[in-house]
């Protein structure tokens, strides 16, 4: 039978997000491989691989979040392995963007989570390795294995205050990571559930479960405005919770979201490095996923279960 262990391993990164898959290739103990990427004066991207890829095990590193030009980037890299004739080509996204677009919700709208699957694959990946979908089904969309990690893994060892702890989901969305995070934290587990009461008018925030007089913790796969985050720790405040954190696997934090954070009544903010900051905060703390995702790469090269690291 053959056997991946009989190839050479080449791990390879693009540009969105350098310091990530520099960790990686450290914790995984392998140099990251030398591939010239630039623009054209146009903007065009050029993607050229500087040293032989034949026959190698090739794993990319690339997180997708805006510009689309991050996704671009990807496909190219991905292309240009195969016509260099990698054996095996693995998409690392650490960040699967254009996950919330993941069905047709509305007329005359794409469902863009699936032209991007289609798109890998047809460019030439054979596997990928991903955390936290936005949506856990964008796995289906997928011909190819698809290895779907979770920040909860590098989170429970990171985050030591269990005492006096809610899990909070912000909306109903998030329920169902924040049951898993409840349970794996040995926590209660409370919902809150907006409501807009007419078009134009404020949203009433109404929570579900006992948060009075005890420390919570939001759970949420990616912030990325935060006016919804802001406003459930603002929430949980008025309701009596003694102390309000959140977590989230991907922080985005787009637009007004460092201001909405500074101002809001959450005291920290934990997020991953699976998307580079903008802008630091005394409020947000990064931790690393590097180790997670460097020990699935090389059990995906020795062709060993991973099934341990995916437990959500």
């Amino acid at each position: 039978m053959f056997n991946h262990q009989d190839l050479p391993i080449s791990l390879f990164a693009g540009r969105s997000n350098p310091a990530l898959a520099a960790a990686i290739a450290e914790q995984a103990g392998r140099p990251l491989g030398q591939v010239t990427i630039r623009n054209f004066a146009d903007g065009e991207v050029y993607v050229r691989y500087e040293e032989s890829i034949r026959g190698t095990d090739l794993f990319v590193v690339q997180s997708t979040p805006p510009p689309a030009e991050n996704w671009m980037e990807l496909l190219l890299m991905v292309d240009a392995a195969r016509r260099a004739s990698a054996a095996r080509i693995t998409a690392v996204i650490p960040y699967f963007g254009y996950a919330r677009q993941d069905r047709k919700d509305q007329p005359r709208v794409p469902i863009t989570a699936r032209l991007l699957a289609d798109m890998l694959q047809t460019a030439g990946v054979e596997r990928v390795l991903t955390m936290d979908l936005h949506a856990a089904q964008i796995q289906g969309f997928f011909d190819v294995p698809v290895d779907h990690l979770y920040g909860s893994a590098v989170f429970e060892d990171h985050y030591t205050e269990r005492d006096n702890l809610v899990v909070v989901a912000p909306d109903v969305g998030a329920s169902k990571i924040a049951r898993a995070y409840a349970k794996r934290l040995g926590a209660d587990l409370a919902l809150i559930d907006k409501r807009r009461p007419a078009p134009n008018v404020a949203e009433v925030m109404n929570i579900i479960g006992e948060v009075e007089g005890r420390n919570c913790l939001i759970i949420d796969d990616m912030v990325d405005t935060a006016g919804t985050l802001a406003s459930a720790a603002g929430a949980l405040r008025e309701a009596g919770a003694l102390r309000v954190e959140a977590f989230a696997t991907h922080g985005l934090l787009s637009g007004p979201a460092h201001d909405r954070i500074e101002a809001s009544a959450l005291e920290r903010l934990i997020v991953t490095d699976t998307v580079p900051l903008r802008r630091t905060s005394d409020k947000i703390e990064v931790i690393s996923v590097a180790p997670l995702f460097a020990d699935a790469i090389l059990r995906i090269y020795a062709d060993e279960s991973i099934s341990t690291l995916f437990v959500e």
